[in-house]
């Protein structure tokens, strides 16, 4: 601003003989301009090159890959916070959370643990193409999904199904490293034995240490396995913890698991709101949702013009954000489970289905954003990155 204009503000001497006093008899913080800045971007870096360390197996569908950062400095996170890792597959740059399953307390690396998907671009890339020695580039740690001293109590019982163990490790790694003053319930859902991550770790971690609870919950067992059965129901949480009283309760898992377990905790009366829930990746089979318009085929074809220039043809049942990729077209995203809105784009025209719940903020709705990875078009669209 000019400063004849800056002159006319009501009260501009006042301020103008403050700061002249300021200088002359205050500190002098030149020297530590830009630190600020610097140490914030430290804790809170946008970007991380990484060096694949190591890659453990964990089953026949899982790795765990040990990611070290080039410049030897990773910034901390909480235990079942996230990064995004950034990847080109097939010419396509695309990008998917994993959840950090480490423990916090360990600080020369991240584990992340990565489980095969079928048709999955970026799992069956991390699992067949990535070696040791390989380079990837991440977001730094982001997320809610984690243990809040304030907001829960120190018993948590946790819900857990496939991969949707991972941040739960972390956590429960995290109390055994430290020492820490929390009691953890984990039930952990497969369908067979063989398939469960961690299986062994977790068994002998529950031996070991009275605050940790591992309950494995198999949907067809073989006949020598003698724990619990079928699918983590309310009565078999019922009759493993008894009293529910000043307990905090976490879930994440596929969304399947979601559509079964939330119903359970409720005949259980616990309240939705203090459920915890990780979001776990855009809804499978989009149109067996509710609200999903009954004329709309998941194969129906739409036109998408972008920026009132290059347009390309996707189906209704593929998320906008994917499609977006698939064209060449790089969009800003971390979670693309619907939350962190990294992934915002303006709808011009057109219509778009989200799922009920999807978080997007009032001042967006009313401007016409919507979260790309979770919006999948009804009709030809026009939209603005």
């Amino acid at each position: 601003m000019k400063q004849e204009l800056l002159e006319q503000f009501e009260g501009y001497d006042e301020i103008r003989r403050e700061i002249e006093i300021s200088r002359k008899f205050g500190d002098d913080f030149s020297l530590e301009k830009g630190q600020v800045a610097e140490y914030v971007n430290r804790l809170h870096p946008s970007l991380i090159n990484l060096r694949v360390g190591k890659i453990i197996e964990e089953t026949a569908s899982t790795k765990t890959l040990r990611l070290m950062a080039v410049n030897g400095y990773l910034p901390p996170f909480q235990a079942g916070q996230y990064i995004s890792l950034s990847v080109e597959v097939d010419m396509v740059r695309t990008g998917r959370a994993y959840s950090i399953s480490s423990s916090p307390s360990q600080t020369g690396y991240y584990d992340i643990t990565v489980r095969r998907v079928d048709n999955g671009r970026v799992s069956n890339f991390l699992l067949d193409k990535v070696k040791v020695g390989d380079f990837l580039q991440s977001s730094g740690p982001q997320g809610t999904f984690h243990y809040h001293p304030i907001l829960h109590q120190k018993e948590i019982v946790c819900l857990a199904g496939g991969s949707g163990i991972t941040p739960f490790m972390s956590m429960i790694r995290e109390i055994t490293d430290r020492g820490l003053p929390r009691t953890v319930h984990l039930f952990y859902g497969s369908r067979t034995l063989d398939d469960m991550i961690f299986h062994q770790e977790l068994s002998q971690l529950s031996e070991q240490f009275s605050s940790i609870n591992y309950i494995p919950v198999i949907e067809g067992p073989d006949c020598e396995y003698k724990g619990k059965t079928g699918y983590i129901t309310a009565e078999v949480i019922q009759e493993t913890l008894g009293s529910l009283a000043g307990k905090s309760f976490f879930i994440c898992g596929p969304q399947a698991m979601y559509k079964f377990c939330l119903p359970e905790l409720d005949k259980l009366g616990i309240n939705r709101r203090k459920i915890k829930q990780e979001m776990f990746g855009p809804p499978i089979n989009i149109w067996e949702y509710q609200g999903w318009p009954s004329e709309i085929k998941a194969e129906d074809r739409f036109t998408v013009r972008v920026n009132g220039s290059k347009s390309f043809e996707t189906n209704a049942g593929e998320p906008l954000l994917a499609a977006l990729e698939d064209n060449g077209l790089v969009v800003p995203s971390l979670c693309r489970s619907g939350e962190c809105s990294q992934c915002r784009i303006k709808l011009v025209a057109g219509r778009v289905f989200q799922p009920e719940g999807t978080p997007v903020r009032k001042s967006d709705r009313k401007y016409g954003y919507i979260h790309s990875c979770v919006s999948y078009p009804l009709d030809n669209l026009e939209i603005l990155l």
